[in-house]
């Protein structure tokens, strides 16, 4: 593996000052009120755009990580490369990965999945989700994975490779919803692609869904074959939170559960 790679959006997409970025994700974090005893689920759906943008729908799953830290041993994170020419996935091959809140161990991938750093260089879509697992999980080691163009069950075996029998690993899929339609549009089209994802039927979430589509097709695919149970625990969209209504991204939250 080689060395550090260095924040790429930080001062942008997120505050590039520790106290300023720790005070930010707190407050955040603090507007969620949970219900008692949630279990930890095996997967999540998170958005990606700046903090102040998709920060509070983030915030649903990032409340319920910290009341299961000590729990969670390592996270897999997988999303777009939204500035590369990617066909099926890259890790990344950095040692570490810094954001103004320190350094997180990257954990390798098992044999015949490519690493490259490139996907990773300049992608925010991963980034951001670290300064809140550092809040909310400590020290816990990532796993970052970029995903270009594929199969839905490719990516499903790779999400199989890479947690294979591990009760405490989780996997976050980083992904907004449609893009620059007014407001009441978006709205429509975003309700219709989580109820996709909460049928497991991924052949309904196309290009222009999601930007992260191959990987949120992928996580679906590995969510069926392994029976888990989505839920829907927020759905807004940039007009909802810090934005133009008539040209809105949609920013989805999901928990993919295991049956009780």
């Amino acid at each position: 593996m080689t060395d550090d790679r260095p924040s790429a959006v930080a001062g942008r997409f997120y505050p590039g000052e520790p106290n300023q970025l720790r005070t930010a994700i707190r407050r955040m974090l603090a507007r969620i009120e949970l219900p008692a005893g949630e279990p930890l689920a095996p997967a999540y759906v998170v958005p990606h755009a700046g903090y102040r943008f998709s920060g509070p729908v983030a915030s649903h799953v990032y409340a319920r990580l910290r009341e299961h830290k000590g729990s969670v041993g390592r996270v897999v994170i997988i999303g777009p490369s939204h500035f590369s020419r990617l066909e099926g996935v890259a890790a990344s091959p950095a040692a570490t990965w810094s954001t103004p809140l320190g350094t997180v161990m990257i954990t390798a991938v098992p044999d015949g999945i490519p690493a490259d750093a490139e996907p990773h260089a300049r992608e925010h879509a991963l980034e951001v989700q670290i300064p809140f697992l550092q809040e909310v999980l400590g020290d816990v080691p990532v796993t970052p994975i970029a995903v270009g163009v594929s199969a839905a069950e490719d990516i499903a075996d790779v999400l199989d490779a890479v947690v294979g029998a591990s009760r405490d690993t989780i996997v976050l899929c980083s992904t907004d919803f449609s893009h620059y339609h007014p407001q009441d549009v978006a709205r429509e089209l975003d309700r219709r692609t989580a109820q996709a994802v909460c049928d497991l039927d991924y052949s309904r979430i196309k290009v222009g869904d999601a930007c992260g589509v191959f990987a949120l097709r992928g996580l679906v695919a590995w969510a069926a074959r392994h029976r888990y149970l989505p839920r829907r625990l927020d759905l807004r969209n940039s007009g909802d939170t810090f934005g133009n209504p008539e040209r809105v991204v949609g920013y989805p939250a999901f928990a993919l559960e295991e049956a009780r």
